[in-house]
């Protein structure tokens, strides 16, 4: 099964957190950086997010509406119902952790590519990806207050206020400017794409190396460690299984389950990691492990489901040359639109 590389990355950041943490002046500085870095990563998603794309996709209505309901609602009541594993399974700081990991948005280019290989509705897939991306922007502070509350480390209303500064403003500060910005933005995605990709290494040593110089990492244990790999592995498996055939009981077709299956059974680490640095803090290293696991895992497993979708007897099909076109249930045109 595929590693991302990217991971590796972030494997190695906490490897150098640990053994090189940022100290003092160094963490103040580390710190602001960190900040500055967030708001520009949130500026860049502003500055790509098609609204005109966006604006197609309302039309879809009824398949972002099982997505977001997954995300925001199936997801988080499972992170509640997650409760009762504690102390068994996970310990309170693990807890909280996977309680954020089930409130962030979902994935966009992940969701994108695994609905591609399996033939899916990727139209759909883009703005139900991007709507995610942009209610969970709002959405997931509003759910961490009203689900963590104080158990969230040093979230408070503050916090809000500190979410809406650094990840809001800019993201709204690049939608305005994107008429003027937008095509350098796509002429350069790529360098841009390793700007916000160094951005969360950035935030990652950050959070860690304040982690290590409290101790925090000394509160797992491998043991406890194992269980929470175990806990997410179920979680993944429920989430899939609720999403392909969840939609299949809505009436959806193959290629809208596709995309509803990809996005509404995955989670953002880039979307979730810069929440997390503002909403705990201090505690930011060890409730991000949670969602930097789980990230892992849905690559790896949606990977093989990617794959095997594409072999689908009604996947060959669909795609042959002489193959009947057909619409897709519920959705009022051709499956492969939004």
């Amino acid at each position: 099964m595929p590693i991302d590389p990217y991971i590796l990355l972030l494997l190695g950041t906490v490897g150098l957190a640990a053994l090189l943490p940022a100290r003092g002046t160094g963490a103040d500085v580390a710190s602001g950086a960190s900040t500055a870095a967030i708001a520009f990563l949130f500026f860049l998603y502003g500055a790509r997010l098609s609204t005109r794309e966006a604006m197609d996709g309302v039309r879809h209505w009824r398949l972002h509406v099982t997505v977001l309901a997954c995300t925001f609602v199936v997801f988080p009541l499972l992170g509640l119902a997650s409760r009762g594993l504690v102390p068994v399974f996970l310990t309170d700081p693990l807890h909280q952790g996977l309680l954020f990991l089930t409130l962030v948005p979902s994935t966009i280019q992940s969701s994108i590519a695994f609905t591609s290989i399996a033939r899916g509705n990727v139209p759909a897939a883009i703005c139900a990806g991007s709507f995610s991306s942009l209610v969970g922007i709002v959405v997931t502070p509003l759910l961490a207050a009203a689900l963590l509350g104080s158990g969230g480390g040093g979230f408070s209303a503050d916090s809000v206020v500190e979410i809406v500064l650094q990840l809001l403003v800019p993201f709204v500060a690049g939608q305005s400017l994107r008429r003027w910005i937008g095509g350098f933005v796509a002429r350069h995605k790529k360098v841009l794409g390793l700007v916000d990709r160094g951005s969360i290494l950035l935030v990652v040593y950050t959070a860690f190396s304040e982690g290590m110089v409290r101790g925090i990492w000394h509160q797992v244990s491998p043991v406890r460690l194992a269980g929470l790999l175990v806990v997410e592995a179920v979680l993944l498996a429920v989430m899939l299984v609720l999403t392909w055939y969840g939609a299949k009981g809505l009436g959806f077709g193959r290629q809208d389950r596709i995309a509803i299956q990809f996005a509404g059974s995955k989670k953002s680490l880039a979307a979730g990691l810069p929440m997390a640095s503002v909403l705990f803090g201090a505690q930011a290293s060890l409730a991000v492990l949670p969602l930097m696991l789980f990230h892992q895992m849905q690559l790896m497993v949606c990977a093989v489901i990617a794959k095997r979708r594409s072999r689908d007897p009604e996947a060959v099909a669909s795609e042959a040359p002489d193959a009947p076109e057909h619409t897709a249930a519920g959705t009022g045109g051709r499956p492969g639109r939004a």
